[in-house]
């Protein structure tokens, strides 16, 4: 009897453990698939973030640009600039002010995204994660007037019709 209980208890662990190496590999499959997963998540918000470089620095030089026009319109014109716009109705000041204040708020937006690209990855709590979902989709450095902004750049310059 004591030989047929050796038996049993034998089997009974050599069948756990055959079936503990089976949900081991299955559960470490299960953590690559995740962990492909956050990489092809992480990928994608990488490539948001690059975008959003070129955009910005796209935005500084148009600033950089602008700073030229109105300082050249200064020396030609006097302080108070030139007396028929060179926009619809905007003088190059006006424009210059809008495009800082865009690129201001673009920037610290930029920065936001890069820190929450950086950290997500490594957050531990589902709520750091929405967080950060919520950071990303809320844009909290972009002021709401700022799409308007933007859209009465884009009337003044003629990159939209009126």
């Amino acid at each position: 009897s004591s030989q047929s209980d050796r038996l049993l208890v034998d089997e009974s662990s050599s069948s756990s453990s055959s079936s503990s190496s089976s949900s081991s590999s299955s559960s470490a499959s299960q953590q690559a698939a995740a962990a492909a997963e956050l990489q092809d998540k992480c990928i994608k918000l990488q490539e948001v973030v690059d975008k959003m470089v070129a955009v910005v620095m796209k935005m500084e030089r148009l600033v950089t640009s602008q700073q030229g026009i109105q300082d050249l319109e200064e020396f030609q014109f006097g302080p108070e600039g030139r007396k028929i716009p060179l926009f619809h109705s905007w003088s190059s000041k006006q424009l210059e002010e809008s495009c800082h204040f865009l690129l201001a708020a673009y920037s610290q937006e930029l920065q936001l995204k890069r820190t929450i690209l950086q950290e997500v990855a490594h957050t531990m709590t589902p709520d750091l994660c929405l967080v950060y979902l919520s950071c990303w989709l809320h844009q909290p450095f972009i002021p709401p007037h700022s799409r308007l902004t933007l859209e009465a750049l884009l009337l003044e310059t003629g990159h939209r019709p009126l």
